[in-house]
């Protein structure tokens, strides 16, 4: 479903699309799991409710009963919304722009909102180790600190790897401190034996790469960006999203939450090739499970 079409369902429309979505059919209670539940259809009673039949359970329920909607006041109308246009966006949406479009009367609520839908997108299927050929790069993520000199200045900024396969998935990693340590456990942990490694010359990375069936290094120190197959480039216009995303839509990210801003920029990555329907479809299946506390 896009931003157009879901603009113009009514609230009973989108609960029957997410729980088309959900149990396609099939209704299942989210508390035991039990298919034996019925719709109660009363007078008294709101649309969306299910009882389990259960005799150890016999609780009632809705479509988002244990999903990132549960406890939201916000209509269910809104958060299809609100999916769309994250998806949507290439460099991401700020919350006060979801406030805007979607008539919220609370920026905390929408900055809530965003960050829940960041919060499923991150806990997506991870579909096995990354193969074949798969570069490895990172960035700090950050502003600057002023004052006189040269050189890097890094106090306040924050370390993002990111670790793709080409032609393929993505991961990426936030880390306080870039050590031998922290990169080798990243690249170890989501990177098959079998890949050919592509790296810059950072010094942490030759004795990682000698797990691998193949490591080659390009040198930037000495105005090398690509040497045949053996380049960056994937990952640094991954970052360039990254980055335009974070200077120029949010402005600010704590480093507590650039995690999850960095998840949601490589789930639209990881889906690149769909189309925004496809990419709010995707997102919207990986709701359930993954409730998310404003205190979080």
């Amino acid at each position: 479903m896009d931003f157009q079409t879901a603009s113009k369902i009514s609230e009973n429309e989108a609960r029957d699309y997410l729980e088309k979505l959900r149990w396609d059919g099939d209704p299942f209670c989210p508390h035991c799991g039990s298919l034996s539940v019925g719709k109660l259809n009363g007078k008294a009673t709101r649309p969306g409710v299910y009882k389990c039949k259960d005799k150890g359970c016999r609780k009632q329920f809705t479509v988002t009963v244990g999903t990132i909607f549960e406890g939201s006041h916000i209509g269910l109308r809104e958060w299809v919304m609100a999916f769309c246009l994250v998806c949507s966006s290439k460099k991401g949406i700020s919350a006060l722009q979801l406030q805007r479009m979607l008539g919220l009367k609370s920026y905390k609520s929408a900055w809530h909102m965003a960050h829940r839908i960041r919060h499923a997108m991150q806990n997506g299927p991870i579909k096995g180790l990354l193969r074949g050929a798969v570069e490895v790069d990172e960035t700090w993520i950050g502003g600057r600190i002023k004052g006189p000199g040269k050189g890097p200045r890094i106090a306040n900024k924050t370390a993002v790897v990111a670790l793709i396969e080409r032609n393929g998935d993505m991961r990426t990693r936030v880390m306080k401190r870039v050590t031998h340590k922290n990169l080798r456990e990243a690249v170890n942990d989501m990177v098959c034996p079998s890949a050919t490694l592509y790296t810059d010359e950072h010094p942490a990375y030759k004795k990682a790469g000698k797990r691998f069936r193949k490591h080659e290094a390009v040198k930037h120190t000495a105005g090398e960006y690509a040497r045949g197959d053996a380049h960056c480039n994937t990952a640094e216009s991954y970052f360039a999203l990254l980055k335009r995303g974070v200077h120029g839509v949010f402005h600010h990210v704590g480093e507590g939450h650039l995690q999850r801003y960095c998840d949601e920029f490589s789930f639209r990555w990881n889906h690149r090739d769909r189309t925004d329907a496809f990419r709010t479809e995707a997102a919207l299946k990986l709701a359930p499970g993954c409730r998310l506390r404003y205190a979080n």
